[in-house]
């Protein structure tokens, strides 16, 4: 089963940069919201998942603040 994996992300923000470059070397397909240029990915990010910084990945509904590759590579079986 393909996971739905989203990313929500910023400029100037290396962590996001090395969550993208994670999951790209490893062949995972995600969504990128990035919160600087567009307002309601920002909202959603402080409503849905009580965030304020970035990188937030959201792998099939649950949410990861911060990059934690233990996490992401339990949850999207990354061995």
């Amino acid at each position: 089963m393909k996971a739905n994996v989203i990313v929500y992300s910023q400029p100037a923000c290396p962590p996001c940069e090395f969550t993208k470059m994670f999951l790209k070397d490893n062949h995972i397909e995600f969504v990128e919201k990035n919160i600087k240029s567009d307002p309601s990915a920002r909202k959603e990010l402080m409503q849905t998942y009580n965030a304020f910084s970035t990188p937030v990945i959201v792998i099939n509904g649950e949410a990861i603040i911060g990059f934690d590759q233990e996490k992401i590579t339990s949850l999207l079986k990354i061995k």
